[in-house]
């Protein structure tokens, strides 16, 4: 859903949240704070990973995607299935029946996200070796890991590879195939992705590195396999067009595999990335040629939106890769060059960070807020318990400093407060009054 200057596919059902802040202790970007007993999630910090999807013991988060009833928006409609799609279902279901099944659904065709798979390969590859920047050159290919880099590591951006992901290139390609035809006009013409995770829809509604994604819809892949199971027996097969290396981006080290130059380091689970990110801010990874991350582990056979155990699909994807591997491609050598020198992959907007990490607008206040902060910190416990509903002290002291939180929010505070309060209430009952003491003195009574 849209909120604010956001859109997010992640989502929050306050009906179903206990405020049991599991999602604040795993949130990457410390996005969510629990407050009157419910879950917030902070829109400008939020990435869409999907993380407080897996954790939440409730249910409470939830994943917004497009309806299949959608596709009656468009005359000619495109299905993108993603690699990781294939690695769904059993040794005793063939790609080709797979993708028949897809189009049996009610799509007019499908076209392979793999295929652009390759053709992004060969567009990375070329940008690693002119050595136009220093240091390792990070995909741009998971864009939960590309919103994380605009909210905690904005000093990297200048490494990302200014490439498209395979998904909006596959759609570009599949449109200029569908309206080379001749019979449809490009408003007619709908493609829907088949998302393994949340981040991809948001990478769909708004879109970083391009102005606007030519991809109209996004589907869960939960529910198109589904939909797929049910029309196995009865679609017709459709030949699987792309080749083991595109296939093979559907699981973790895929990219890395399918580049096949330079020193690569592939790193999936997004805790795992940030380590890694971090390690590249002190400069310490300049060996490194190409970092492959990916915010799910296991790669996009992991996301939140997919059905089958991520490790028997990776087994199920890598089998499948294998057998196509030096299967020739769609694309000519000449082919790609013309296309990646006429710049048709390359993003179109500079990806810039978010400014989430500021305490406000205004400089000399935010420097204010950030002394405040500072103070505060030093009165809490450093325990980074939660209870608080922030995910450490230090975001507590933050909060505080923005109005958003109270010090007393801290249960080791608040404790002491009453404690000093109930002694001195214990204090003032044992007080009396002038009068009454003049009158017990009187009665030889202690005062």
């Amino acid at each position: 859903m849209r909120v604010g200057r956001y859109f997010h596919s992640v989502t929050l059902d306050a009906e179903k949240c206990k405020g049991c802040t599991n999602c604040i202790k795993h949130c990457p970007t410390e996005a969510i704070r629990v407050r009157d007993g419910k879950a917030v999630i902070k829109e400008e910090r939020c990435v869409d990973c999907g993380e407080c999807i897996r954790i939440c013991p409730n249910h409470a988060k939830v994943a917004v995607t497009d309806e299949l009833a959608e596709l009656s928006r468009f005359r000619h409609t495109i299905a993108l299935p993603a690699p990781a799609l294939l690695g769904q279902f059993g040794p005793d279901t063939l790609p080709d029946q797979m993708l028949g099944a897809l189009v049996g659904m009610g799509f007019d065709e499908a076209f392979e996200v793999a295929l652009a798979a390759e053709a992004v390969t060969y567009a990375f590859r070329r940008i690693i070796e002119s050595g136009e920047a220093p240091g390792p050159r990070i995909s741009p290919a998971c864009p939960a890991v590309l919103r994380l880099m605009q909210v905690r590591f904005p000093s990297l951006l200048d490494l990302l590879i200014p490439i498209e992901a395979p998904m909006e290139v596959a759609a570009r390609m599949a449109k200029k195939q569908a309206l080379a035809r001749g019979s449809l006009n490009p408003e007619e013409v709908g493609a829907f992705f088949i998302t393994p995770c949340p981040a991809k829809v948001t990478a769909v509604k708004q879109p970083v590195g391009t102005h606007a994604s030519c991809v109209d819809r996004a589907i869960s892949m939960a529910v198109a396999y589904g939909e797929i199971r049910k029309n196995l027996s009865t679609a017709s097969p459709v030949p699987l067009r792309a080749t083991g290396p595109g296939l093979g981006w559907g699981r973790a080290g895929g990219e890395a595999m399918a580049l096949a130059r330079g020193t690569v380091l592939s790193v999936d689970g997004i805790h795992s990335v940030i380590k890694v990110f971090e390690e590249v801010e002190r400069g310490r990874l300049q060996e490194i040629d190409f970092i492959e991350a990916q915010a799910c582990v296991g790669g996009c056979i992991g996301g939140p939106l997919v059905v089958q155990n991520p490790f028997v699909a990776r087994v199920r994807l890598r089998n499948i890769a294998g057998q196509h591997w030096a299967k020739t491609s769609l694309f000519t050598p000449a082919e790609l060059e013309a296309e990646f020198a006429s710049g048709a992959w390359h993003m179109t907007r500079v990806v810039g960070p978010r400014p989430v990490m500021q305490l406000d607008d205004d400089v000399q206040r935010a420097i204010g807020k950030l002394k405040l902060a500072e103070e505060i910190l030093d009165r809490l416990p450093g325990l980074d318990c939660g209870s608080c509903g922030a995910p450490s002290c230090r975001a507590l002291a933050e909060d505080i400093a923005r109005e958003d939180a109270d010090e007393t929010d801290c249960i080791f505070i608040l404790r002491e407060r009453v404690q000093v309060l109930a002694e001195g209430v214990v204090d003032l009952a044992s007080k009396l009054p002038p009068a009454i003491r003049a009158e017990k003195k009187k009665d030889g009574e202690p005062a």
